[in-house]
């Protein structure tokens, strides 16, 4: 059965090093199936990769190997990681990639990738890792090379962590974050759907972020064209959207800046 490998990385799509990802490899295993996540994550956006990655992961089968490529410590003392889950692998730097993906339960096993005969056969440069040690990696893990030979075991409790941010009750209501702007400039905001699962009507609730007032709505199309609305979004968060606009541009919010979700008045 042929296996699948996904790619997150931020290298964008104007240089080479995708495609040289990709063919590392495929001339390591040419029946592997490569799938994109995506390559435009911003430029070292390690906690937006992550967010990314967690996203994703339960949409593959469980035999996938997911290769994450935001590695502004390349060359540097970060180690180069597998960790092995039930339902997916993940190849990359242990730099705080795995965050999200933590939230969901400890790995089964951990290795540094150390062992060189299983990186690739011109050795090590000390900036492009994803051609040099995990594509290797993972091509001849899906060739059925046991986890444990590509290096030497890693304590899961010290995997490097990024700080989440989260949300934070307000008396009335609660407090989060925007912490993704997606290609169609909506806010995803940190505030999750479950907060208003006891709060009902939901329709007497609203988000509030840069002094304005944001409706709740079950789609896009709740409001007219070009009106704000907030919605649950398909990653289970509460997200900021403008009916056939754009919403970053309209309120002018990046990740990082505050929302609330409380009672209209």
């Amino acid at each position: 059965m042929r296996r699948c490998v996904t790619l997150l990385t931020d290298f964008g799509q104007a240089d080479t090093y995708v495609g040289v990802l990709k063919g590392v490899l495929l001339s390591l295993n040419p029946d592997l199936q490569i799938v994109d996540l995506t390559h435009t994550i911003p430029p070292q956006a390690i906690a937006l990769a992550g967010f990314h990655l967690a996203q994703a992961w339960p949409y593959f089968p469980a035999d996938t190997i997911h290769i994450a490529v935001v590695d502004p410590g390349v060359g540097s003392a970060r180690r180069a990681i597998a960790a092995q889950w039930i339902n997916g692998c993940f190849i990359g730097p242990d730099n705080g990639l795995l965050t999200h993906v933590l939230q969901g339960g400890w790995p089964q096993q951990v290795v540094e990738l150390t062992n060189p005969a299983y990186g690739h056969p011109a050795g090590r440069s000390a900036t492009f890792h994803g051609r040099d040690v995990f594509a290797p990696a993972a091509a001849h893990l899906s060739l059925g090379v046991p986890l444990t030979d590509l290096g030497r075991p890693v304590d899961v409790s010290t995997l490097c962590q990024l700080p989440l941010a989260g949300y934070e009750s307000i008396g009335n209501g609660w407090r989060g974050t925007v912490q993704q702007v997606d290609h169609f400039g909506n806010l995803v905001t940190t505030l999750p759907s479950s907060l208003l699962v006891q709060c009902h009507p939901a329709s007497s609730w609203s988000l509030w972020a840069a002094g304005r007032r944001i409706p709740l709505g079950l789609t896009y199309s709740s409001v007219p064209p070009q009106a704000l609305v907030a919605v649950v979004g398909s990653h289970g968060y509460w997200e900021i959207a403008v009916n056939q606009g754009h919403a970053q541009a309209m309120l002018q919010l990046g990740i990082g800046d505050p929302v609330e979700l409380r009672p209209a008045p």
